[in-house]
């Protein structure tokens, strides 16, 4: 996730223009202009593992070989310091510039406050007659979990921070080994915190069933979670899933279409579909939608977050009375990329970042991030925690698994953190005031288990 200040602004969906004959179903190859044998091999991928790699490849993705890519700050921000917006601009400039890394997440930029404010909701829903367990979900430079940490030393039970547990689950072996010197800092931290460098939506990792209440954190995770791509010709046609492939001479990148087939991409229609009641479509309004495709033919494209579909099956399988606490983009505005929840491509040259017009470009220095549909994630939650049927029957009119809440971020540190503390001389709150396109999603367990 590339950390911005975005103008907030509304997005519209986004449709390849293109025009596709009936049974052509290649798309005009992208020039990627490096080797694609260690990204795409012999036979073609889904979007998915395409990106997976792209991003988490050992040897090549973006994460792997980029412990620098996550900005660790040598010290807070003193905001009260600062006259206004001018001049927090100015300073955050100097620190980019002074700095080699690609991009500060928020948890760093408004450190300790921001973990603080995570720390602070934890505890006030907590149930602490019970040892308290967090894991975190990809924890960049461990700030948050110092941050919480700290937060629960000086303001919890002493019961409660003795007896914690802080668990980081972190794909990257170089962001592993710089969340632990993170958290050492604090040496009574140490024996709590623990980091497993693995994939967390890998169920083979995850061991027995937690059958214990906990807590999973996500900061800027969705984000970079793998996303399918589905293509239809026009309005009217069946949606197709799309592939990676090589061309013929073995550099340039280009789509293929197929019939749906995959799993998951099928889990994750069926889940967006379940709003549109097919009953209230008239025949008359369906033939004229029909003809209206065939004069003005527009196909189109979809992002599918199939990757939080999985790793929200996991995490619902192995711990059922988890509570969430997500945080991520609502929205990406200036998206160049074509399709509805289309991602931006970003890389990072002489200090300056630049986009990508499309997802093949990336060749494992570029970040590929999603806004995240905080609507649809509630469904996929629902879904996950065996509530929310395809089917409906009986079962599905039974009381929610799930107490979910949507916040801005504002909003959310206003209630659970000290807003206070991120504000400057003459009022302005970067926090509050800038961070306009990212939400908060707040999901804990109700008594309707069974």
């Amino acid at each position: 996730m590339l950390c911005r200040i975005f103008a907030a602004k509304e997005l519209p969906l986004l449709f390849q223009t293109t025009k596709v004959k009936p049974f052509d179903y290649w798309v005009p190859p992208f020039q990627a202009h490096f080797s694609t044998t260690h990204i795409v091999g012999d036979k073609p991928v889904l979007v998915r593992d395409f990106i997976h790699s792209q991003l988490y490849d050992p040897q090549h993705g973006y994460f792997s070989q980029r412990s620098g890519s996550v900005g660790v700050l040598e010290k807070s921000i003193k905001f009260n310091q600062l006259e206004g917006r001018k001049a927090y601009m100015k300073h955050l400039n100097k620190i980019y510039k002074d700095s080699s890394v690609s991009w500060f997440t928020p948890v760093e930029l408004f450190k300790p406050w921001y973990a603080h404010g995570i720390a602070g909701a934890i505890l006030r829903t907590a149930n602490l007659s019970v040892p308290l367990k967090i894991y975190e979900i990809g924890g960049g430079s461990g700030t948050c979990a110092k941050g919480i940490m700290d937060y629960l030393k000086l303001n919890a039970p002493a019961r409660v921070y003795n007896n914690m547990t802080y668990t980081s689950v972190e794909i990257s072996p170089s962001l592993a080994k710089i969340q632990r010197e993170t958290v050492g800092e604090v040496d009574s931290h140490s024996s709590k915190f623990k980091v497993e460098c693995r994939d967390a939506a890998d169920r083979s990792g995850w061991g027995e069933v937690e059958q214990q209440p906990c807590w999973v954190i996500m900061l800027e995770v969705l984000d970079n979670l793998p996303h399918d791509l589905i293509y239809s010709k026009d309005q009217n046609s069946p949606w197709m899933e799309v592939w990676v492939e090589k061309q013929h001479d073995r550099e340039t990148l280009c789509e293929v279409y197929k019939p749906l087939q995959d799993t998951l991409i099928k889990q994750c229609i069926e889940i967006m579909d379940l709003d549109k009641s097919q009953a209230t479509r008239s025949s008359a309004i369906s033939k004229a939608k029909s003809v209206w495709s065939k004069i003005f033919p527009k196909p189109q494209r979809s992002w599918l977050p199939t990757g939080c579909l999985q790793l929200l099956e996991v995490l619902h399988s192995v711990l059922p009375k988890m509570s969430l606490i997500a945080s991520d983009f609502s929205y990406l505005p200036d998206v160049r990329i074509l399709g509805e929840r289309a991602p931006l491509v970003s890389t990072k040259k002489d200090g300056s970042s630049s986009d990508c017009s499309s997802y093949l470009d990336a060749r494992g220095d570029a970040d590929i991030f999603f806004p995240t549909d905080f609507l649809l994630l509630e469904r996929i939650d629902h879904y996950c925690s065996g509530w929310l049927k395809l089917q409906k029957d009986e079962s599905s009119k039974k009381g929610k698994k799930r107490r979910t809440i949507i916040l801005d971020t504002s909003s959310f540190m206003e209630e659970f953190g000290l807003p206070s503390k991120t504000r400057t001389k003459d009022g302005y709150n970067p926090l509050l005031d800038d961070f306009k396109n990212t939400k908060f999603y707040l999901s804990v367990p109700t008594h309707n288990t069974k």
